[in-house]
């Protein structure tokens, strides 16, 4: 018998008045906002523009929505293009279902256009927003909370997440109480984005390795939590889709870290077209002329023999 639960929301609605607001969206919309804010402090940190990550996130997010809601739609077609399913659903990403690797993928691939327009090392800016994407990712996962989606297997823990009959799985539908993976998967984040940090000060990572170690860490602990959930998803060779791609993600993160691990003779800095001087760079004195030692007799011998006084 559970002691204690995590109640769900009572509606996936946030109404002001007449209007009624998604907390999915909501909570989405917070997420994005607060990796900017993030991305940017720690991009102007490291000598880049102020506005820059702001100004790459008006690319990198529609791209970001786009790839979420394909990758979710193409991996879980059967929600929208099975039997008794309404295709135009698909549209309706209000309503929850964001694939997190194709949201990565697609921000990714407008980050890199927006970066490669603007004349900034894409390593850089990748390295600068990763524990901001983490945070990121953490707030926008707790709109799953509001959709009661997304929750993991029957539970009896203390903390187990109550889900309303009308939402439970058919297999289960006396089991009162889930696993709140949505709750997992963002302290997972925050626990992360707090690993990234640390490790990048601590080993002086540079040239995209900050990237690899967020995806490392990022599907170290996706690749468990979803061997929780109870959700619809495809399973190949017994294990669900987002597993392997968890696995095959992780392994080519690790591969990355490996290869570079030696520091890079260059440093890829921020902003060098823009004209902000990179943070690293120190403005050196010339070196002083370096005077040989055949040089240093001649001028001792020299300073030695006898000056000639003038006639008067």
């Amino acid at each position: 018998m559970t002691l204690a639960y995590l109640p769900s929301p009572s509606s996936p609605y946030l109404t002001l008045g007449p209007f009624m607001i998604h907390w999915y969206a909501l909570m989405v919309i917070l997420g994005v906002i607060a990796a900017i804010m993030i991305g940017q402090r720690r991009w102007s940190a490291r000598g880049g523009a102020p506005g820059t990550v702001l100004d790459i996130a008006m690319v990198a997010v529609p791209f970001g929505i786009l790839g979420g809601r394909l990758y979710h739609v193409i991996t879980s077609w059967q929600l929208y293009f099975g039997p008794g399913q309404n295709p135009v659903e698909a549209l309706y990403v209000w309503q929850g279902g964001l694939g997190v690797w194709g949201a990565i993928a697609g921000g990714t691939l407008g980050a890199w256009i927006a970066a490669r327009r603007r004349g900034i090392g894409f390593a850089a800016l990748a390295d600068a927003v990763a524990p901001a994407l983490l945070v990121g990712q953490a707030i926008g996962r707790i709109g799953c909370w509001f959709n009661q989606e997304l929750y993991g297997r029957p539970t009896t823990l203390p903390w187990g997440l109550e889900i309303d009959p009308a939402n439970r799985p058919a297999a289960t539908p006396n089991a009162a109480t889930y696993h709140p993976t949505f709750a997992y998967e963002a302290a997972w984040n925050l626990g992360a984005a707090a690993l990234v940090i640390w490790a990048e000060r601590r080993f002086r990572l540079d040239r995209g390795r900050v990237f690899a170690l967020y995806v490392a860490a990022y599907t170290a602990g996706r690749g468990w939590i979803e061997t929780l959930r109870v959700d619809p998803a495809n399973h190949i060779l017994g294990l669900r889709l987002n597993v392997w791609t968890s696995l095959l993600l992780f392994a080519a993160a690790v591969v990355f870290l490996v290869l570079r691990r030696r520091p890079a003779p260059a440093v890829d800095l921020p902003d060098v077209a823009e004209g902000a001087a990179p943070a690293s760079e120190e403005v050196r004195p010339a070196p002083a002329p370096v005077l040989r030692l055949a040089d240093t007799d001649a001028a001792s011998a020299r300073e030695a023999q006898p000056v000639p006084e003038r006639a008067p």
